[in-house]
């Protein structure tokens, strides 16, 4: 995996564009579970959302180690 990607002449960090793509996915699967009705079961929303974020970036990043 490449540690840093140019878009533009500007060159950004690899896990920044990861964690970006990572916080859109967090926050569709929390849309989800909301409008079907889990996410009421949830006890602490913040820290649900941050270990989703966490888990959804670590697989990206696993993702990605494999395919390059």
């Amino acid at each position: 995996m490449p540690a840093e990607i140019d878009i533009f002449g500007v060159y950004l960090p690899t896990i920044l564009l990861l964690a970006l793509v990572a916080m859109a996915v967090t926050r569709l699967i929390s849309r989800g579970l909301t409008r079907a009705g889990l996410g009421r079961l949830i006890w602490h929303r913040a820290l649900f959302d941050l270990a989703v974020f966490i888990l959804v970036t670590g697989a990206g990043y696993f993702l990605l180690e494999r395919i390059t």
